[in-house]
Formats: C-alpha cells, sequence, structure tokens
C-alpha cells in the first residue's frame, strides 16, 4: 500500500506516517526499487499497535523501546514483556485516576441538577469524603 493509502485506512497524515519511522515507532517500512514506501502487512499491524497505545496515552519513548527490542529478536522477549507490564500498570492506574475524576464529575453534577449549587462557595465545599 502507498502512503497514501495507509494514510486514509488509518487516518494518520503522511508526515505522521514518515514521523513514526524515522524516530522508530515502527520499523522500517518496505520500499519499492524507485524507493516509494510500500506498506505491508507487517508495517500496517505496527501502525495499528502504535495508534492504539498513543491513544491510550502510552509514552512514545516506551513506544520507541518495545520496537527496538523486537527488532533485536528473541532474546529480548522478557525485556519486551516486562515493559508491556509496566505501560499495562501506567494505564491501570490512569484509568483510576479518571474514574475518581468521573465520579467526583457525576457528584458535582447532582449537586446542580438537585440545585444546591448556587453560589461560589457550595462550588468548593466539597469535602474530601463527598467525592
Amino acid at each position: 500500500m502507498t502512503i497514501k493509502e495507509v494514510s486514509e485506512k488509518y487516518g494518520l497524515s503522511p508526515d505522521t506516517l514518515r514521523y513514526y519511522e524515522r524516530v522508530g515507532l515502527i520499523p522500517p517500512v518496505p520500499r519499492t526499487q524507485s524507493g516509494i514506501r510500500n506498506y505491508d502487512e507487517s508495517s500496517c499491524r505496527w501502525i495499528e499497535l502504535i495508534k492504539c497505545m498513543r491513544k491510550a496515552g502510552v509514552q512514545i519513548e516506551a513506544l520507541i523501546e518495545y520496537v527496538d527490542l523486537f527488532s533485536r529478536g528473541e532474546e529480548t522477549a522478557d525485556a519486551r514483556k516486562a515493559l508491556l507490564l509496566e505501560q499495562r500498570r501506567l494505564l491501570l492506574r490512569k484509568k483510576e485516576d479518571i474514574e475518581e475524576s468521573i465520579s467526583w464529575l457525576d457528584k458535582k453534577i447532582k449537586r446542580y441538577e438537585e440545585g444546591l449549587m448556587t453560589n461560589k462557595e457550595q462550588l468548593f465545599s466539597f469535602s474530601a469524603k463527598e467525592r
């Protein structure tokens, strides 16, 4: 697939795809004899992985490290697994933080719906117990 086709398929600009390859977020993309990128199934799977991980907030540095470890072969399997486990732990923590914020907002919204949020003091009157 051409860079234009991949760009349209994944909703990423050609510049973003070139950047991903340049910084090592995806392994080098195969090229035609004339030097044009020719994304194969493997390249597309890497793009899907990176897009999913970035959407979840996984840091670029961790993904670059993962791709680098992967390129070194099977002897890095334990290191890759450890990296993925750490990223999962970080995402679960982020999920907990988001759930806490949503709960806090739900309680605030409920107070508005009950007509209790009528002045500035009430806005900031939540105790830690109410969260």
